[in-house]
């Protein structure tokens, strides 16, 4: 094999097969297959490619099995190279595996690679634009199809040189008028389709259809540009193209400015001036223009330009201002002719156009009492697949059995967002809302009125976990805003906003402004069964009742005759009490399925990008913005229930036959050894799900131990001993339970002392370092106290000092530094010396005390750490207060440290005395700690997600309760894993069945809605025919939308349903 010239290589015929005669040695040589493709060796090479089909998700770096040990034979590495020709070539390696990979792939035939098996770095060249690609090639996969970029590189000249072939007139040199046959054409379109050259007489009158195309014109040298206006075209409103009206109107001053996805034209405009003319804005509506003012426009915008800066604000969150401007450098990016500026006028226009665009979809068109008629919520786009009573419930949901009761319960979430502010620009009076309350956002008057008479309340403390939105609602900082945030009130299932269920937060997230959008948005629901989520739902329902009292007569209900829940959402449970932990959790309650409350925070992604364009609006114009945006939100999640529960329905029955069978593998396993108490747990977990009063069966029962506990049990047991004589103190002050606690309490010092010695800077003051030697010499002599009374207890430990200190390389320093004083405790001693079993159990029992007290303080601070992050992000500004911030932070980093220090110190020791006093079982509860054991629950490791993440073990424990040997405490333990076990069977199974309701829901919703449309076409009040038939037409597409996204839906649907119900023994398809 040798190459040629160009850098190409050429084939020596040699007799040798290409596929396995090449040798060992001329490979390890440094041998390249760099093979030159004629027709021939193409057909060669594909004849020996495995026909296999291409995957549709091939895996990265797999690997090919072989007949080494380690099953695994070469990764595929493919380097590319541009030449300077422009020529592509590419060099593929087959690269050693690492050791641990397993392979992924079989080959289907031995000939699939050209590279024998005992070699393990080759590389194989190839260059693109010798190498023949067929379809076949390209089809599965094989290079160069997979990279067209690459491809591309080698046709950049010819791309260049056609874009600047239209520079000039090309080929149209010569070219007569395409039009009149002139001979010296010099004008062409932009818009246009093709390049065709003409006269300004046929281009002029070509144009009479499309008066706002970009024109240019051949100046002798290069085309400029030129506007139809400058050629003299003027465009006639009311009457059909071609036609001049005999009574003209031109447009003021004649000039007129029209805003397109093009340019910012100037146009000449003539209005009908003819007796039975309509309105100058009517005129302009009816060519699809939006006048600017209704009052002699002189600007408008095509309603397509409208309609594409809609869509996109929506997609990429763009604002006005920047898309303006890119009008404006599309139209002219020279300066040199500068563009009219109209900013005002298409941000108004814009407003107008969201808000009619509202209206019409609401079909508020088509009602004959008008737009004054429209109540409040009427124009919000609703959830289907939540309960509407007499849109999509049987006629008898009210009376329906009281197992599936819970099928019909309206499903809330409640939420505040803090970066959608807004600065106090302008006011009510000034920048009123078009909609007044008609679709999320409350009717502003009476809320700010309610506000104002309740400014006065001061909001209650939160008793459970440091709530920032509890406790700093009064404190937040609202300085230059006029709104700190916004709160809502969303459908938990399905992640809609509800209506008139949006609301400025004035100062923080008081119960007071949370209050009102929850009554305001209930009006809208008469459903019997409300579940509730709110992430501080705890603190937030104790007195709702009691508030709502103060509220107008129109949001109270009766209480008493609904079934409400209240809920912690899922994600942020982990950051309450253990209490709340189980008593507002969606595990472990009936009738709520899979449900985990999180629906707004997933919102929030989609509206936030919004927040630098709101902040600076006034506010009404910021409640028109936000409305149109929580409406495209809502449509959204509509057009896609299809797809939406489709999926959740494919996870949900899988999971729901495996949590089933775990269970009933569980009560097998259970029904031996447990069995006369299995019906007993069954009777009291029901009783609580049906009486949230009664015992929870999900918290332990028995008595959390603490090192404070302990120490007064074995006081007392030792008070019983010395009573009837059984021990005799050695020492008057000193019992053994007091001896081994006051070491854990001189062991504590020592730490912290060690940790201050460490912690001394270089600059350490001579007042420092002097608190530091009275604080050792305070512990030293603590020490020597203690350690005479040791030796009473434990005689054989002085010559051990004496033995330890004789053998170390400098005895002076060790006996002078009393945090490195060795106490020499039990657990210390070990088998080298005989200890009393006694002092050693008193060490076990206290030892296993301390630890579960470190973990207790390990979790407190983690908590309050995360409490501090969480605030300090969301409410803190400016250095001073950040810097206090972290100082706090550093406090609790130190508290963290030091009680991961005890409890290591506490577990070591269990180590050693559990092996001496054949202690076992308290490994589950005190188990070895770990660095990225120690994080809070909502920290996620590198390669977790949300949905896959896993808490610390330090979070499963909530207190050792009794002991881990104990009968009870083993019964304790298995009755919770079983309510646990029982719960996500009957989660999973009820989330099946509410998927199949709310299925059937979302198509009953649609065809109710096309009924309602039908409805409308007949109860509108037409001014003239075309209106009527406008009217009649869109309420027509509108029903038929309905009716296809129904069919769609269920289309979409039979086939698993089908499934579903041939399980169930159903002949019957519940839609």
């Amino acid at each position: 094999m040798r190459t040629n010239g160009k850098g190409t290589a050429t084939v020596i015929q040699e007799s040798r097969s290409l596929t396995n005669d090449f040798t060992a040695d001329e490979f390890v040589a440094g041998w390249y297959l760099v093979i030159h493709c004629n027709e021939e060796l193409s057909r060669t090479l594909h004849a020996l490619r495995p026909n296999k089909k291409r995957k549709k998700n091939p895996k990265l770096n797999s690997y090919l099995r072989t007949s080494k040990p380690s099953g695994i034979q070469h990764r595929q590495h493919t380097q590319y190279q541009v030449r300077g020709d422009g020529s592509i070539s590419y060099t593929r390696s087959y690269l050693e595996p690492p050791k641990n990979a397993q392979a992924t792939t079989q080959p289907k035939s031995t000939t699939s690679a050209l590279i024998p098996d005992q070699f393990d770095n080759t590389v194989e060249s190839w260059d693109v634009d010798t190498v023949p690609f067929d379809d076949e090639d390209v089809r599965i996969g094989r290079a160069p199809g997979d990279h067209p970029l690459l491809v591309w590189l080698k046709d950049r000249p010819l791309f260049l040189e056609e874009i600047l072939r239209l520079e000039g007139k090309g080929n149209l040199r010569n070219a007569p008028c395409s039009g009149c046959g002139d001979l010296s054409p010099n004008y062409r379109c932009e818009d246009c389709f093709g390049v065709n050259l003409q006269c300004s007489s046929c281009i002029k009158t070509a144009h009479q259809l499309h008066p706002l195309h970009r024109l240019q014109k051949w100046n002798g040298m290069f085309f400029e540009r030129v506007t139809l206006k400058a050629l003299g075209l003027r465009i006639q409103l009311g009457h059909a193209p071609g036609q001049v009206c005999p009574k003209p109107h031109r447009a003021f001053n004649d000039d007129f400015v029209v805003m397109d996805s093009h340019a910012i034209h100037e146009v000449s405009l003539d209005f009908c001036g003819c007796s039975n003319a309509v309105a100058h804005v009517q005129q302009l509506l009816r060519i699809s223009w939006f006048p600017s003012t209704t009052a002699n426009p002189k600007t408008a915008a095509t309603f397509r330009l409208l309609e594409e800066f809609h869509i996109l604000s929506f997609e990429s969150k763009v604002s006005a201002y920047e898309f303006y401007n890119a009008l404006t450098w599309r139209t002219n990016n020279t300066g040199l002719a500068p563009v009219k500026f109209r900013y005002e006028c298409f941000m108004r226009m814009l407003r107008e156009w969201r808000h009619l665009t509202m209206l019409k979809r609401s079909s508020r068109g088509h009602d004959p009492k008008g737009l004054d008629a429209t109540v409040e919520g009427e124009c919000a786009v609703l959830c289907p697949a939540c309960p509407h009573p007499g849109k999509n419930l049987p006629d008898n949901w009210e009376n329906a059995p009281q197992a599936k009761r819970w099928m019909y319960a309206l499903f809330v979430a409640i939420d505040a967002n803090f970066c959608l502010k807004r600065k106090v620009v302008s006011n009510n009076f000034t920048d009123p809302s078009l909609s007044r309350g008609w679709t999320y956002f409350v009717e502003e008057a009476g809320y700010k009125e309610f506000l104002a008479e309740k400014i006065n309340i001061v909001q209650e403390k939160s008793t459970c976990s440091s709530h920032t939105a509890v406790n700093m609602a009064d404190t937040k900082t609202n300085r230059g805003l006029a709104a700190t945030g916004l709160g809502t009130i969303d459908c938990a299932r399905h992640n809609m906003k509800r209506p008139n269920a949006v609301g400025d937060l004035q100062k923080g997230e008081k119960y007071i402004n949370m209050d009102y959008l929850f009554f305001s948005t209930l009006r809208h629901s008469s459903l019997k069964t409300l579940n509730i989520s709110y992430d501080i739902a705890c603190q937030w329902h104790k007195k709702l009742w009691q508030r709502m009292s103060a509220f107008p007569t129109s949001m109270q209900f009766d209480h008493t005759s609904k079934a409400i829940s209240f809920f912690v959402p899922k994600f942020h449970l982990p950051a309450h009490v253990e209490k709340c932990q189980t008593t507002f959790s969606f595990n472990f309650k009936r009738g709520v399925g899979r449900t985990d409350g999180e629906a707004p925070e997933r919102g929030w992604a989609n509206i936030n990008p919004v927040a630098s364009s709101t902040k600076e609006m006034g506010p009404g114009a910021r409640r028109d913005t936000l409305d149109d945006f929580f409406g495209d939100w809502n449509w959204k999640k509509v057009v896609g229930l299809g797809n939406t529960m489709q999926r959740k329905l494919k996870e949900a029955v899988p999971q729901c036959a495996d949590h089933q069978a775990a269970l009933n593998d569980l009560e097998e396993g259970l029904k031996e050894e447990y069995g006369e108490v299995l019906e007993q747990w069954r009777s009291q977990v029901e009783a609580w799900e049906n009486d949230q009063s009664q015992l929870n069966p999900f918290e332990r029962n028995s008595d959390v131990i603490t090192l404070a506990s302990v120490r007064l049990a074995l006081a007392k047991e030792e008070e019983q001993s010395m009573q009837s004589g059984a021990r005799i103190s050695l020492h008057e002050d000193c019992s053994p339970s007091i001896l081994i606690s006051s070491a854990l309490e001189l062991e504590e010092q020592q730490r912290r002392l060690r940790a201050d010695k460490d912690g001394r800077g270089l600059h350490i003051t001579d007042n420092q370092e002097g608190k530091l030697v009275e604080r050792s010499n305070a512990l030293q002599c603590r020490l020597d106290s203690w350690v005479k009374i040791q030796e009473l207890y434990m005689p054989n430990v002085a010559a051990m000092r004496i033995s330890d200190n004789a053998t170390a390389a400098n005895p002076s320093s060790i006996s002078s530094t009393a945090e490195s004083f060795k106490l020499w405790l039990p657990s210390q001693i070990g088998r080298s010396l005989p200890c009393d079993q006694s002092l050693q159990r008193t060490e076990w029992r206290l030892r296993y005390a301390q630890g579960h007290d470190a973990l207790r303080s390990l979790r407190s601070c983690l908590r309050a750490q995360t409490a501090i992050l969480k605030h300090k992000d969301r409410h803190l500004r400016g250095q001073g207060a950040n810097t206090r911030a972290r100082n706090t932070l550093k406090a609790i980093d130190i508290r963290i440290e030091s009680a991961t220090r005890r409890y290591e110190s506490a577990h070591k020791a269990l180590v050693v005395l559990g092996n001496l006093l054949n202690e076992s079982g308290w490994q589950s509860s005190l188990r070895p700690l770990s660095r990225q054991d120690i994080r809070s629950m909502s920290d996620i490791l590198w390669g977790e997600s949300k949905g896959r993440r896993k808490l610390s073990w330090i979070w499963n424990m909530r207190g050792a309760g009794g002991s881990e040997k104990d009968d009870n405490g083993a019964l304790e333990d298995m009755r919770i894993e079983w309510c646990k076990a029982r719960a996500r069977a009957m989660q999973w199974e009820e989330e099946v069945a509410l998927l199949r309701e709310e299925m059937r829901r979302i198509g009953a919703f649609l065809r109710w809605e096309a009924r309602r449309w039908d409805e409308r076409r007949n109860e509108v009040v037409p001014t003239d025919a075309e209106h009527e038939d406008g009217c009649v037409a869109y309420a027509h597409r509108q029903a038929h939308l309905r009716m296809q996204l129904a069919a769609s839906f269920e289309a979409n649907w039979a086939q698993t349903l089908s499934h579903l119900n041939v399980q169930d023994g159903s002949e019957e398809c519940i839609i």
